[in-house]
């Protein structure tokens, strides 16, 4: 039997984005996990965000997560 292998992403969400006050989360996932599979359980689907991998803002939704890499999700912030 093949054993599935896992990576360990942390995920930081900002401001509204946080749940009972956590900022920071550790996520043991199979690999091959995409960024749209983290988003899809992690994120609001109706609230428009900036996300950024390693430091870098990403715009591909179906990019392989690996591991130890660390996103970061921000709401996007409107004003006048």
């Amino acid at each position: 039997m093949e054993s599935v292998h896992t990576i360990k992403v942390t995920l930081k969400l900002f401001t509204k984005l946080t749940k009972s006050g956590e900022r920071f989360q550790v996520l043991n996932l199979p690999e091959g996990t995409r960024l749209a599979d983290v988003l899809a359980k992690q994120a609001p689907m109706d609230e428009p965000l900036i996300v950024v991998v390693n430091g870098v803002p990403e715009h591909h939704r179906d990019r392989i997560l690996e591991n130890e890499d660390v996103v970061a999700l921000f709401p996007t912030m409107g004003g006048g």
